[in-house]
């Protein structure tokens, strides 16, 4: 009998990965929430701007949000669903009252930078397990949130 899951990678780099996948959903759940708040709550002139591109933004990490947690599933472990968890779990903190729309760009800059970070860490344990479909999920969840943090850093000037 070997040591294996259901999709044949070792059960201890399986749990392992699951662990680090949910802290990034994690923080995923806790950027969701600070991006949803700074599109209900952005002012300021750019208002009609950003909060289009919040809500863009918001919808993207909530799809995320289900992909992180069902990847999870795929690995045989359990998603955390309790908000209690995320806020302990989380690198992101909760970004309360925040109004100004410059200071929501760098909230949701500051944000994907941690989630690349964080993804990264994932990237390199899937790649130690031969997880290829976490591999490929990471990859590309970086690939365009890099991108993302370009154009952020852009608008920012």
């Amino acid at each position: 009998m070997t040591d294996t899951n259901s999709i044949g990678l070792h059960s201890g780099s399986a749990s392992q990965l699951a662990e680090k996948l949910n802290d990034l959903l994690a923080n995923y759940q806790i950027f969701y929430m600070n991006v949803r708040g700074y599109h209900w709550n952005v002012k300021g002139s750019n208002f009609f701007e950003l909060h289009a591109k919040f809500e863009e933004l918001y919808t993207d990490l909530l799809a995320k949000v289900d992909e992180v947690a069902e990847r999870i599933l795929t690995l045989s472990h359990t998603p955390v669903h309790a908000y209690t968890d995320y806020v302990k779990l989380s690198r992101i903190q909760e970004d309360k009252d925040v109004h100004d729309g410059e200071a929501c760009v760098k909230g949701v800059l500051q944000g994907y930078q941690t989630l690349i970070e964080l993804q990264r860490e994932v990237l390199a344990l899937a790649s130690d397990a031969d997880d290829e479909g976490t591999a490929a999920q990471a990859g590309d969840y970086i690939r365009e949130q890099e991108k993302t943090v370009w154009m952020l850093n852009a608008y920012l000037g």
